[in-house]
């Protein structure tokens, strides 16, 4: 009976972080997502979308998606701030 559980982790210890990192950023742009590099949203790049490394939460993104999920909310509510769960 312990036996599967070696194989079991003997798979996981199989994948690199970069090839599971690969494999995730595949399946969620095949599922529709857009997907970014994170190079070419660096702070220091032309297309950049962070002030620094620390913003781990890319808000124009964030308000662009939560203004198509709520078409209107921005329209009774202007210069609302995005979520302080998102900022913090």
């Amino acid at each position: 009976m312990e036996s599967w559980r070696w194989k079991v982790r003997a798979s996981i210890a199989a994948f690199t972080e970069s090839e599971v990192e690969e494999a995730a950023l595949e399946w969620l742009e095949a599922l529709g997502w857009q997907v970014a590099h994170g190079p070419e949203i660096a702070p220091d790049a032309d297309s950049s979308e962070r002030a620094d490394y620390g913003a781990v939460v890319l808000e124009r993104r964030l308000r662009d998606a939560l203004d198509r999920l709520n078409p209107g909310l921005s329209r009774r509510r202007p210069g609302r701030r995005v979520p302080q769960a998102a900022s913090a």
